[in-house]
């Protein structure tokens, strides 16, 4: 078992990534080994953007990642978006260096901590959010971190010490995950990441290590996913949400079991996906060991996170909405399930991953919207998919559509993807940027493409609103 900080005061240490993980790391280490060597291993981009002049004890290299400069090495504290899955990685492995992230660090030196641990292919900030808003109205000092925004090595000696920690993970979190939870919890397995991880089911086995083999106090499931429930039929005390003896959406109620609770149009969240997160968060409160339902009042007060079916307003007679964390071609399929899709422009678009979007195409078939403009490393691969099932006729304000059509536009950016969409899209209509791909062909983050989204469609420069609540109050 991995043994935190301690097990690192003879090592030879490298941090590999110097983003905000990277800058963490080498604050902690820094903070319990003032003196210590360390390595950086960065891009000479990130070298040059950085002064580290200050600090004679560290070493910055950047020289090409290898087996043989990793395996110089005891231990490699890496950024979460550097797969360890390479064969240079199992090299290194094989020659004795252990490559960890922050995220084992913290567990290893928080192992009696009340930790609940969320993940899933959507919806994990928002629940995360949510469970940590009504723990707060619980009167609990809760601590919401990780994935969502503060690494949890910025907080690794907190002050005050939190009552809970609510910890959101990513797949490539939990792919080296070693701690026990008190919950954890995941929302839903579809495939994503496949390049970082190298295949569909190491992706979901990854997602599972959040379980601990078992081992976790409780879990929270969602009973309505058919592959997760029989991937976890391990686990010795689950509770599961969208499971009609638990909390579940009918209509658009939130029931607990037989009891109303909740009437989903008093939310501020948007969505039959969004009223399934807040059972989730219910469910987690619940398995806590809070009374949920005196708790449940409160998500009325909870506010939608930025870029998340975020409303920017009214411009030109349209709705703008800011899906821009959608990266999933499922998660497309959501947001649209919220409007009225013959109403809608929707544009998708992005990073190339390789994932299916056949689940997008039988939406499109079945719920035609308005218009679809496709732009990004993958709309070709988009339009093709399409194409196989649907007939596409160009995209323009006066078209006429047979039941067998869809508009559709391949364009050469976003920027002309907002301005086409103003253009065809009917007054009172909805224009949603949902782009079921990452960003990184055209933008640094979904963030920077859901400004850049506001910018183009007449909102000017807006300040990024902060997630509310992130870190220990």
């Amino acid at each position: 078992m991995f043994a935190g900080f301690e097990s690192l005061r003879l090592h030879r240490t490298a941090i590999w990534g110097f983003g905000r993980e990277g800058q963490a790391a080498l604050a902690a280490m820094r903070a319990h080994f003032p003196e210590k060597r360390l390595a950086l291993l960065l891009t000479e981009a990130e070298a040059e953007a950085w002064d580290f002049s200050d600090d004679p004890n560290l070493e910055v290299m950047t020289e090409e990642i290898t087996s043989g400069l990793l395996g110089q090495f005891g231990t490699i504290i890496k950024s979460p978006g550097i797969s360890p899955y390479s064969t240079m990685c199992d090299w290194a492995r094989f020659r004795g260096t252990r490559i960890v992230s922050g995220s084992t660090i913290w567990f290893a030196e928080h192992r009696n901590d009340r930790t609940i641990c969320i993940t899933g292919t959507k919806g994990k900030s928002t629940v995360s959010a949510l469970v940590a808003h009504l723990l707060r109205a619980a009167g609990q000092c809760t601590a919401l971190c990780g994935n969502i925004g503060v690494p949890l090595l910025e907080l690794v000696k907190p002050d005050p010490v939190p009552d809970w920690w609510v910890i959101e993970l990513s797949s490539y979190q939990t792919a080296d995950f070693m701690g026990v939870p008190a919950i954890a919890c995941v929302l839903n397995l579809f495939p994503e990441h496949l390049p970082w991880h190298g295949s569909e089911q190491r992706y979901f086995e990854d997602k599972l290590k959040i379980l601990a083999n078992g081992a976790a106090d409780v879990a929270v499931l969602n009973g309505a996913d058919d592959r997760l429930v029989a991937m976890t039929q391990f686990v010795q005390r689950g509770y599961y949400f969208n499971s009609r003896d638990g909390w579940h959406v009918r209509e658009h109620y939130i029931y607990c079991a037989d009891e109303r609770v909740l009437d989903t149009k008093d939310l501020r969240l948007q969505g039959k996906h969004n009223a399934e997160n807040v059972c989730a968060a219910l469910c987690i409160v619940q398995a806590a060991g809070f009374d949920a339902k005196a708790l449940a009042r409160h998500v009325a007060s909870f506010h939608p996170l930025p870029h998340r079916l975020q409303n920017l307003g009214v411009h030109g007679g349209l709705d703008y909405v800011d899906d821009s964390i959608s990266t999933t071609p499922h998660a497309t399929v959501a947001a649209l399930e919220c409007y009225t899709p013959s109403r809608c422009t929707v544009l998708i678009g992005g990073y190339d991953r390789g994932l299916d979007w056949s689940h997008f195409v039988d939406f499109v078939q079945s719920q035609r919207p308005h218009a679809i403009i496709a732009s990004g490393a993958n709309a070709e691969v988009i339009r093709s998919a399409l194409k196989q099932r649907v007939r596409l006729v160009e995209a323009s304000a006066e078209l006429t559509l047979e039941p067998t059509e869809v508009a559709f536009s391949l364009v050469e950016n976003l920027q002309a993807a907002t301005e086409l969409a103003a253009k065809i899209t009917p007054r009172g209509g909805v224009v949603l940027l949902s782009p079921g791909a990452p960003s990184f062909d055209a933008f640094s983050s979904y963030a920077e493409r859901g400004r850049a989204f506001a910018r183009y469609a007449g909102f000017g420069e807006r300040s990024e609103s902060e997630i509310e609540g992130l870190g220990i109050l």
